[in-house]
């Protein structure tokens, strides 16, 4: 059993950068990979990026690529997902999941624990 939970989220003008992270308890002596999700009011849950036990491989949705980095630091059982250039259109519930078969996936269904998601809206 993995607890997943998210840091606040926020709001932020277009161009700014907003820091999220996440922190994981429980079940946290065995390797798992993290991902981040979000979902749009009507729109179905979107992979936005993914990063395996070690941090020495990453994923990104090519709409964050370049603009977000997803990082990790195991000893504080902590993921972050830096946001930069921020877009009216990454407005969204942003969630974080975890694969505890440490495969690095963007499908939802693929992740077995998730947190109860932030608010970030990025104002124009």
């Amino acid at each position: 059993q993995v607890q997943v939970v998210e840091s606040v989220g926020g709001l932020v003008q277009a161009g700014g950068s907003l820091r999220l992270s996440c922190a994981a308890s429980g079940r946290t002596f065995s390797p798992y990979a993290m991902g981040w999700f979000r979902q749009a009011p009507g729109k179905e849950r979107e992979f936005v990026a993914a990063i395996s036990w070690t941090g020495g491989n990453t994923d990104y949705a090519d709409s964050v690529k370049y603009r977000f980095t997803i990082s990790r630091d195991n000893a504080k059982n902590t993921v972050y997902l830096q946001m930069n250039s921020l877009k009216p259109e990454d407005t969204a519930v942003y969630y974080c999941a975890a694969n505890l078969a440490a495969k690095l996936t963007a499908v939802v269904y693929d992740y077995d624990y998730w947190g109860q998601g932030t608010q970030v809206t990025v104002s124009s």
